[in-house]
């Protein structure tokens, strides 16, 4: 499994605003793409910004490539997330799952 990591901050003002978005407008578009394993939204306030921490899950590069494009670690922004945001990582990250714990395995 594959971890694609990335990071973005919104005005406190409009924080509410890019969580409905990927609810509603991220996750059904990632849905319909195989390969797609899940995806976690973290958010943290830094200041005046909330910071949000977009995790998803993937079965392999091939099935990201499909998503993102021949350039894996260009951040993929739509224009409405934009609209959102006050700032975004242009990249992302990447990472081999070695290990997946859960509580359950306890």
């Amino acid at each position: 499994m594959i971890i694609r990591e990335w990071r973005a901050r919104a005005r406190l003002s409009l924080a509410h605003a890019y969580p409905k978005y990927f609810e509603s407008g991220v996750l059904p578009e990632l849905a319909r793409i195989p390969g797609f394993l899940g995806a976690s939204l973290s958010q943290r306030r830094t200041g005046e910004t909330m910071e949000f921490l977009v995790l998803t899950r993937w079965e392999s590069i091939e099935a990201i490539r499909a998503f993102a494009g021949a350039d894996l670690e260009k951040a993929v922004v739509e224009p409405a997330a934009q609209a959102a945001l006050a700032s975004f990582d242009n990249h992302v990250r990447h990472y081999e799952v070695l290990k997946d714990f859960s509580a359950a395995q306890r």
